[in-house]
């Protein structure tokens, strides 16, 4: 396999350890703050941090900003405030459970968005590696039996704007300079955050240092606007143009099975035995990906001729 492209999986896989690592910080943080305004203040500093990087350091990719460039980094931020927006709103009418799944059913969509949008045929291994992945996200985080609902719909659109982010990431990041793309992409999830923050939620409270100041959203703002957003969202859209869309998909897939690994070890919550076979069922899924096509190819034929 090509240096550039393990180099760009392992980047991509270190990017889902760290969302799925954060996610109990960010829980303890919008019991304060607002999920929205939390959002809002969190892609600012995102972007604060991208753009003054890239005014002192990198002053080169400024002039090559156009329209196509701008167009192509706010369709990227649109289908990940999407994302954000409705599994929040999807949060609200079911249960993180079903809301992990379903979010997680992206792995699924990436594939099939891949061959529709970008014109990209999924292989055999990615085909057999998202089903164990996908078997992997039930058994992970289907833990009860209550009934479909609204807020599972939410979360479907939710899992659409996901994939359809890492598919407009891999189709622009060859194409037009990383940091840039990203500013731009986290910019505007910045500003369609806080406009919904002024007509869904008390937006005031980010602007009280009471609330601000706290402990848990103080630290959860830093970690997650340094390492979750401006460095993990600089990464994808760096690396992702050196693999494939169901790839990325399939490695943001580790991000459940990282937060249950931290949820585990920090907040003393128990994994069952279907959790933790989830869990192996999601990097079985991942690894069997990565495998040679020819490789694995002549072993399902050795197996079924025998």
């Amino acid at each position: 396999m090509n240096k550039s492209v393990i180099f760009a999986d392992v980047s991509l896989l270190l990017v889902a350890f760290v969302w799925g690592t954060t996610f109990v910080i960010v829980q303890n943080a919008i019991a304060f703050l607002e999920p929205f305004s939390f959002n809002g203040v969190r892609f600012f500093l995102a972007a604060l941090i991208l753009g003054g990087w890239l005014v002192i350091f990198e002053r080169k990719q400024v002039k090559k900003m156009d329209g196509k460039l701008l167009i192509s980094g706010v369709i990227m931020g649109l289908f990940l405030f999407i994302g954000y927006a409705f599994q929040t709103i999807g949060l609200l009418h079911t249960t993180s459970s079903k809301a992990g799944f379903i979010t997680g059913l992206s792995v699924v969509m990436v594939p099939v968005f891949s061959l529709m949008l970008l014109k990209i045929k999924p292989g055999f291994n990615a085909i057999i590696g998202v089903s164990i992945a996908t078997a992997g996200l039930y058994f992970l985080t289907m833990t009860d039996n209550a009934p479909l609902n609204i807020g599972d719909a939410y979360v479907l659109i939710c899992a659409v704007g996901f994939a359809l982010h890492i598919i407009f990431t891999g189709k622009y990041s060859s194409k037009y300079p990383a940091l840039l793309l990203t500013v731009i992409q986290v910019s505007t999830v910045a500003v369609l955050s806080v406009i919904f923050a002024l007509f869904t939620e008390n937006w005031q409270q980010a602007f009280e240092t009471g609330v601000l100041l706290k402990t848990n959203v103080v630290t959860a703002l830093i970690v997650t606007s340094l390492f979750a957003t401006a460095i993990a969202f600089f990464a994808q859209t760096a690396f992702q143009k050196y693999t494939t869309p169901t790839r990325v998909a399939l490695i943001f897939a580790m991000e459940p099975v990282f937060a249950a690994a931290a949820g585990f070890m920090w907040a003393n919550e128990r994994l069952s035995f279907s959790a933790l076979a989830g869990c192996l069922l999601i990097f079985a899924g991942m690894i069997f990906a990565e495998l040679p096509a020819k490789k694995t190819f002549l072993t399902f034929r050795k197996k079924t001729a025998s």
